[in-house]
Parts: C-alpha cells; sequence; structure tokens
C-alpha cells in the first residue's frame, strides 16, 4: 500500500513529458479546428442569408432568421454535452472525445456542399438549421470532453496549465475564422464570394476537421477511467442524476466559473469590433485587426492563467486575475470613448487579461470526483454558457441603447462575480488546511 502512494506522488510530482505533449497538442489541434468549424458561420452570415432564404424578404428579416440558426447551435450544446458525457463517464473519454469532433466536421464539409434556397427553396434553411444543431451538440461535449481528457493524462501539478493550452488552443480556433473570413472576404469579389467562394471556409474546417479526428486514433484512453473501470468504481446510476443530487454547490461555482468564461469571450472578443465600428466610427479593418491582436493576447493570458492555478490555487489566481479584467476593461471602453488611437495597444492588454477565462477549467475539473467528472463539468458548463452566452448579446445591445460604455459595466459587473468566486475558493482552501493541521 505503501509503495502504491509513492508510486501516485511520483506520478502527480513529474514533470510534462513528450507523451503529455502529444496529447496536448492533438486535443488542442482537435479544438481549435472544431471552434473554428462553430464560430465560421458567424463570419458569413449576411452571404447565407441572401443564399439560404427568399430573396424578397426585408433584409433584417433575413438576418434574424440567419443568427436564429446560428443560435440554434448555442441551444444544442447542453443536450449534446450531456448525452456525449453520459457515455464518457460509462464508456469511455477517448470514444467520446473522437466523436465530437466527427460530429463537427461533418456537418461542416456539408454545409460547403449545400444547395441554395434557389436550388431546393425551403429545404436550404431546414438543412442548414439541422447541420448547425448537429454542430451546437458536438461543441457541447468537444470543449469539456477535452479538459477532462488532457486533466486525466497530464500530471497532477500540471493540470491547470494543461487545460490552459487547450482553452488557448480554442480561442486561436476563433482567430484562425476570423483570418480565413479575412482572407476569403480580400481574395473574392462580392459576386464570387455568393458564387461560389463562400463555401471554402467551410469545406477547409470540414477537411482539417476529419484529417484531426484520425490524428486523435493515436491517443490513448485516460489512466484514471482505466483505474476506475478496472476497479469497478465506474458510476453504478444515471451519473448526472448522482451529480444533481450530491454535488450541487459544484454545479454552482462550476456555473459561476463558466458564466466568466462565457461572458468575457463573447462581451470582449466576440462583440467589441461590432462595437467599436458602430459606437465610435473605427473603420473595420482596423477593428478586425486590433481584435486578432486581442486574441493572441488572450491565447497567452489562458496559459499564464492556468500555470498560475497550478502555483498559486485557483481562488487567489481568479481573485487577482478578475481584478485586473475588471481594470482593463474599464480603462479600454472609457478611453476608446475619446481617444481610439490608442486601441492597437489597450485592446491586447484587455485581451490578455481575459485570459483569466484560463483559470476555469481546474476548478472545475477539481469540483468533481472522476466517476462523474465529465457529466457533472459538462451538465455545468453548457447550460451555464447556453444561458450566459446566448443572453449577453441581449442585454448587452439594449443596455447601450442607453449608455453607450455599457460593455465597460457588464465587464466591471462580471469581474465582481469572478472575485467574489475567487475569494470564496480562498477562503474554503484556507479552511480545509487548517483543519488538516489540526
Amino acid at each position: 500500500m505503501r509503495d502504491q502512494i509513492q508510486q501516485g506522488n511520483i506520478s502527480a510530482a513529474r514533470p510534462l513529458n513528450r507523451e503529455d505533449c502529444k496529447i496536448l497538442g492533438l486535443a488542442s489541434l482537435g479544438g481549435a479546428l472544431e471552434f473554428y468549424d462553430f464560430i465560421i458561420f458567424v463570419f458569413f452570415t449576411v452571404v447565407l442569408g441572401k443564399l439560404f432564404f427568399p430573396p424578397d424578404i426585408p433584409d433584417a428579416l433575413r438576418q434574424i432568421q440567419t443568427f436564429s440558426i446560428f443560435a440554434a447551435g448555442y441551444l444544442a450544446r447542453p443536450l449534446g454535452g450531456i448525452a456525449m458525457a453520459h457515455f464518457g463517464d460509462l464508456l469511455g473519454r477517448k470514444k467520446m472525445f473522437t466523436l465530437s469532433i466527427l460530429m463537427m466536421a461533418l456537418p461542416t464539409l456539408m454545409i460547403g456542399l449545400l444547395p441554395t434556397y434557389q436550388q431546393i427553396g425551403i429545404w436550404a434553411p431546414l438543412c442548414l438549421l439541422a447541420l448547425r444543431i448537429l454542430q451546437g451538440a458536438a461543441i457541447g461535449g468537444e470543449v469539456p470532453g477535452a479538459w477532462v481528457f488532457v486533466a486525466e493524462h497530464a500530471p497532477e501539478r500540471h493540470t491547470g496549465l494543461a487545460c490552459s493550452i487547450i482553452t488557448s488552443g480554442l480561442t486561436l480556433g476563433i482567430l484562425l475564422g476570423a483570418l480565413i473570413a479575412m482572407a476569403i472576404n480580400s481574395l473574392f469579389s462580392p459576386a464570387e464570394l455568393e458564387a461560389w467562394a463562400w463555401r471554402v471556409p467551410f469545406l477547409i474546417g470540414g477537411i482539417f476537421g476529419l484529417i484531426a479526428m484520425y490524428l486523435r486514433k493515436w491517443l490513448h484512453e485516460t489512466p484514471v477511467f482505466l483505474e476506475l473501470q478496472a476497479k469497478k468504481h465506474l458510476a453504478d446510476e444515471l451519473p448526472l442524476k448522482k451529480v444533481l443530487r450530491d454535488h450541487r454547490q459544484s454545479i454552482v461555482i462550476s456555473m459561476l466559473g463558466t458564466c466568466l468564461l462565457a461572458v468575457a469571450i463573447v462581451v470582449a472578443i466576440l462583440m467589441t469590433p461590432a462595437y467599436l465600428q458602430k459606437q465610435f466610427s473605427v473603420l473595420p479593418v482596423d477593428s478586425l485587426r486590433a481584435n486578432c491582436y486581442a486574441i493572441v493576447a488572450l491565447s497567452m493570458g489562458c496559459i499564464v492563467a492556468g500555470w498560475a492555478s497550478d502555483k498559486l490555487g485557483s481562488g487567489l489566481t481568479l481573485l487577482i486575475g478578475s481584478v485586473l479584467l475588471g481594470g482593463s476593461s474599464y480603462a479600454f471602453y472609457h478611453t476608446m470613448s475619446h481617444d481610439t488611437g490608442q486601441l492597437a495597444l489597450l485592446y491586447p492588454v484587455m485581451g490578455f487579461t481575459v485570459g483569466i477565462v484560463g483559470a476555469v477549467p481546474l476548478l472545475m475539473i477539481k469540483a468533481f470526483p472522476a466517476a462523474i467528472r465529465f457529466s457533472g463539468l459538462s451538465f455545468s458548463y453548457n447550460v451555464a454558457y447556453a444561458f450566459a452566452g446566448g443572453l449577453t448579446p441581449v442585454v448587452l445591445s439594449l443596455w447601450i441603447k442607453s449608455d453607450v460604455l455599457a460593455p465597460s459595466y457588464y465587464l466591471l459587473l462580471l469581474s465582481t462575480v469572478g472575485a467574489g468566486l475567487g475569494g470564496y475558493l480562498l477562503l474554503n482552501q484556507r479552511q480545509h488546511l487548517s483543519h488538516s493541521i489540526r
């Protein structure tokens, strides 16, 4: 027994090795490509609206319908995530990890091959909706699955860093989508774009997604799941039922962390370029370029936050990071209101502090025991993300009508929640340490 304990301590204390790096590389690549597949839709909503809906309806209605199809992907996330997590806890992490990227790659490829409204009528938007729902279900399983998969492979003292590298890879998927969208719009005329070029980014995403799925076959099942399977410690009842009955506090903590992640990225990264163009007359090329810088900074910030979580703990990292996010976002939006010349400097600074979201996966991984970890994390993450990610654009759009600096206050409020969560975790950590000493 003592030898087993010593062996476990050595395993937890070991550095990241070559096998760990291969797992992180393949998981990050797949996650980036899958997030690209999910997000590329939003960059082509205008042309998709023209091609997949009747030409005689008002432009505003056409855009609402197109964005509704985009939003359907978010609504499908909880169902897909919960279903895949259920089987991930019972049948294995790797099987669901591979299934999620297949469920994303094939619909993305098929979107690129879809006939338009002119060719098949009402079936065009209905097919687009069905494929978008499949994409949403896939992304609902991919993100929690990736975090659980790498966390159960990595040594314990590097779990935060490993999960943050995955999160960083996901944000690079957004950057890849933005860059390819800019390239497609630069290389082809509006007529070419509507005729056929809009299909290119979806075909690229589908093909590379299938390649990433093939590469994932070289990954192995996690040691944690294999041990649970060998000792017959897998959940003996519906995993989600056990999560909802016995781990309500963990659900609340994980949902608050997810709200921090979702709102920070939606407001600071996805909505801000259009906000800058509309409210402060920033040229699209300037806002998009600065947005790319901010995404790169966000990716680096994620890794720093994950590393800090391993060294300082989730509580202190969230507390410090949330304060920095609140301060940088307040400075950014208030400066933009009178001096957009600081855009290229301040936007990446805010993007880096948004990287505090890289600390969120570790607190969720630690919140649930291994036998129900996938289900607990996936339920909390997907439900909270659907709520926070879906509600934020609506609330912010209404708020901006009465106060042009609404994004600043929204992120400041979010930072307060993050700091409060960090303080709570820090207090719990110190109380636990005090009881251990006694």
